[in-house]
């Protein structure tokens, strides 16, 4: 379910940060693992189940939007388009998991050759790998938490909301505007 208030939106964001923080941290373990590429595939698969289980607590699974009114889930795209979310609202598949993390491709690069670095090669992996899935599962909890605020905002008529004037009152008024400004200008003070 979606967040109501403000202050339950602040709630589900601190959970969700431990989540992250508890995953990160079973991602720097995974380095240890001396096989080439494990560590990348348990990212995958830590993120395949992170990114849904963030989704889930801000209300905004796939599942959550089906079962809502268009309009309301119709509001909802408009706000994840704005922000530029690839995850929230899909399926969360391998494939989008890997596409995400190609935005922080350096840092999985780097930690896969870094395990290979003699001494301090595995303490490198294990820090890049805790910084990607911090950076991965914050962005997305911030995504989430942007989304839930407009949509509370929009509700409560708060400072954020969209402007909704018609067309036709908003050229009355640059019209009107227009005319006291040639009028404006042709005063001498």
């Amino acid at each position: 379910m979606i967040p109501q208030t403000l202050e339950q939106l602040e709630q589900v964001r601190k959970e969700c940060r431990t989540m992250v923080h508890k995953r990160a941290a079973a991602s720097a373990g995974s380095t240890l693992v001396p096989l080439p590429g494990t560590d990348v595939l348990a990212d995958v698969g830590m993120l395949m189940q992170l990114l849904p289980a963030i989704n889930d607590k801000f209300g905004l699974s796939q599942k959550q939007l089906d079962g809502m009114d268009p309009e309301t889930k119709s509001m909802i795209y408009g706000f994840v388009m704005s922000i530029g979310s690839k995850v929230i609202g899909r399926m969360v598949t391998k494939e989008l998991v890997v596409q995400v993390l190609k935005r922080v491709g350096v840092r999985v690069a780097t930690k896969s050759v870094a395990k290979f670095v003699p001494f301090a090669g595995q303490g490198l992996a294990a820090a890049l790998s805790f910084t990607a899935m911090r950076y991965v599962g914050n962005k997305h909890i911030d995504d989430c938490f942007e989304v839930v605020k407009r949509m509370i905002e929009q509700r409560e008529g708060l400072p954020g909301e969209p402007l909704s004037v018609s067309l036709k009152e908003g050229s009355r008024h640059s019209s009107e505007d227009e005319e006291k400004l040639d009028t404006n200008a042709h005063v001498k003070p």
